[in-house]
């Protein structure tokens, strides 16, 4: 099927891409980054853009006849989303490869602005449920594409930094999406919840507007064999336009030599990834994103007030940029899990042994609350929820994102396999949105010992089953997984042969490579020049 796809869309693709290659670009690797990550902002907008409204009077009346709300109603609407999310991942495996990264997040900002602007003058609730669905096919397209494409593009003593900010634009939709949401709440009537839908067309907006100033990934241009596109790319981020730079040339020599490993996999599906020679990797990057749904954030967000844990999720990501090149992924995922476990236990213990039934508290995610008069354990708990929240912010939150962007080695799979690992965790998000406050009302405090569990659970994987992949080639991280590294050695691990050693001979490859027609027609590298 994928294949036909691309027979059928390849001709119309190359085209619109070369028309946008014709415009001026912008290749400063944080302009790029910051333009892509546009997709991880209209998720953190999605995030919190009911949040601030269930509930309220005006739009329970309008949704809602008599303004009495049916849970199992509102679930869907919140869930709807997600709902979207799973179907857009997957099809932007389908569509990237045809069309690259760049026009994809086109799509993605399509999708994005349709569902707000019907969200926004929804009738009922079935326009608005229509409108979220239609949104999330954008958020989909969009945390599968937008990571992968940063990784394609950045150096790698960066690639933390660069994936990272994905997550970063993510927890920054959040908080200026409640802030807005909580100021247009105070409106009387339907105006204050359609501004503030109508609101999430701007970034949709500036992300289509942006893809056309912003330059392809190479290794894509490279798998369309447009290897002076290719090269001309590599040299303007990394090298100020110098081809001759050392850099320069071995990335090439090794984009080429990984292409020519997987020439033989051409016609390559989603049955590849469960094959001996991928599914380790595809499990763990499947593992990586259902282990961030099951820390347990959602549970904790409902314990405090979501302003600060805004602030405290946006704050925290910011050093966790920095961290991912300088620590590595392994130790801030570890760590990460131990402290969550800890805030998680600490939670349930407090809770377990000061909380009372509350049966009015206005949220079903909320069944107890601390008497008044317990005021050091209350203090606790909130104490436990801001510190789960940093802790979350700090690892991962943004390391999952940039973990799961790189694992796969550069090769036909990293789309699709990126594809399938946010799609486990959509499918999560929606599953945990939907039944979560039936979880706390059924079991209570002890939801959290499961979520103190599965952080336990994420920290034995990621000790034995995460390899280390900071300041390692994607080519290398797919040698790495091919001589079977265990993961527990993968930091001090190098490739006893080297990708590309010598940039003499990069040179020399890709002089070949020109000699055998292998580029595109000399117009668009005119342009360039």
């Amino acid at each position: 099927m994928s294949s036909r796809i691309e027979r059928i869309f390849s001709g119309p693709a190359l085209k619109a891409n070369l028309a946008i290659d014709n415009l001026p670009k912008i290749y400063n690797v944080y302009f790029i980054a910051s333009i892509s990550t546009i997709a991880g902002m209209m998720f953190g907008f999605d995030i919190s853009s009911m949040s601030a409204f269930v509930g309220q009077s005006h739009y329970d009346n309008y949704f809602f006849k008599g303004g009495i709300v049916d849970s199992d109603i509102q679930g869907l609407i919140t869930a709807s989303m997600s709902l979207g999310s799973i179907f857009g991942s997957i099809g932007a495996s389908f569509v990237s490869e045809p069309f690259g990264r760049r026009l994809s997040l086109i799509i993605c900002s399509f999708f994005w602005v349709v569902g707000a602007a019907i969200q926004s003058s929804a009738q009922n609730k079935t326009q608005l449920i229509l409108g979220r669905i239609i949104s999330g096919l954008g958020v989909g397209f969009g945390s599968s594409v937008a990571p992968v494409y940063g990784s394609e593009l950045a150096p790698r003593k960066i690639r933390g930094l660069i994936g990272g900010l994905f997550q970063f634009f993510v927890t920054l939709g959040i908080l200026i999406m409640f802030y807005i949401s909580f100021g247009l709440g105070k409106i009387n009537g339907v105006a204050g919840f359609r501004i503030a839908w109508g609101i999430q067309i701007i970034p949709g907006l500036c992300l289509l507007l942006g893809c056309f100033i912003i330059p392809e990934s190479p290794r894509w241009l490279a798998k369309q064999d447009r290897w002076e596109d290719a090269e001309y790319i590599v040299a303007r981020i990394q090298a100020k336009g110098n081809r001759e730079d050392p850099d320069v040339l071995i990335e090439i020599s090794e984009i080429k030599d990984q292409l020519m490993m997987e020439q033989a996999a051409k016609n390559i599906g989603y049955a590849t990834l469960f094959r001996k020679k991928y599914l380790p990797r595809t499990l763990t990057a499947i593992f990586a994103q259902i282990w961030q749904q099951l820390t347990g954030k959602t549970g904790s967000a409902n314990l405090v007030a979501s302003s600060i844990q805004y602030v405290l999720n946006t704050v925290c990501t910011i050093p966790a940029l920095y961290c991912l090149d300088k620590i590595g992924r392994r130790p801030l995922l570890m760590g990460g899990a131990i402290m969550m476990m800890i805030w998680q236990f600490g939670l349930a213990g407090i809770l377990g042994s000061y909380s009372i039934p509350w049966p009015d508290s206005g949220n079903e995610s909320v069944t107890i609350q601390i008497p008044s008069n317990q005021t050091p354990a209350a203090n606790g708990a909130i104490a436990c929820c801001y510190l789960f929240v940093c802790s979350f912010a700090f690892t991962w939150g943004v390391g999952i994102w940039v973990y799961c962007s790189e694992i796969w080695g550069d090769n036909r799979i990293s789309q699709r396999g990126n594809s399938l690992s946010t799609c486990a965790n959509w499918c999560l998000n929606f599953a945990i949105a939907m039944y979560t406050p039936t979880g706390f009302k059924n079991i209570s405090w002890r939801t959290y010992i499961i979520y103190g569990v599965m952080c336990l659970c994420m920290f034995i994987h990621v000790l034995f089953g995460f390899p280390e992949t900071r300041g390692k080639r994607l080519e290398e991280i797919g040698q790495m997984w091919e001589e079977k590294v265990p993961a527990w050695r993968s930091s001090s691990w190098q490739p006893k042969i080297p990708l590309a050693t010598d940039a003499e001979l990069a040179r020399k490859m890709s002089v070949e490579h020109k000699e055998e027609g292998g580029l595109m027609d000399d117009s668009a590298s005119s342009e360039k020049a």
